[in-house]
């Protein structure tokens, strides 16, 4: 059996970082799905592929991994640097600008 450990992004359409703290085991496909003839719709027999576990540090999911023998590949989360503005959002209506504000 083969699984992928990895950090999961963040939301591309937020800012904020919820749900990127923990570490996710999931499972790789061991079947490859089928399309149904009838419905056209996607399915397979694999119900691993649907499990999720979620740990709080790497080290607790590769040592699950290895508890239950279970081939595991890491993927290091790429880290942004924080864009802080020394003033925040409220340089944006600082009244001590040296030049006007545009849109």
């Amino acid at each position: 059996m083969f699984a992928r450990i990895y950090q999961p992004a963040r939301n591309a359409m937020t800012s904020g970082t919820a749900k990127t703290r923990n570490w996710i085991l999931e499972y790789g496909p061991s079947e490859a799905k089928e399309i149904d003839p009838l419905m056209g719709w996607t399915g397979s027999g694999d119900m691993n592929s649907q499990v999720r576990i979620k740990f709080p540090t790497k080290e607790a999911a590769l040592e699950y991994a290895k508890e239950h023998g279970i081939e595991a590949q890491v993927t290091e989360p790429h880290k942004r640097k924080p864009n802080i503005r020394a003033g925040g959002y409220g340089e944006n209506f600082a009244t001590n600008r040296k030049g006007p504000w545009t849109h």
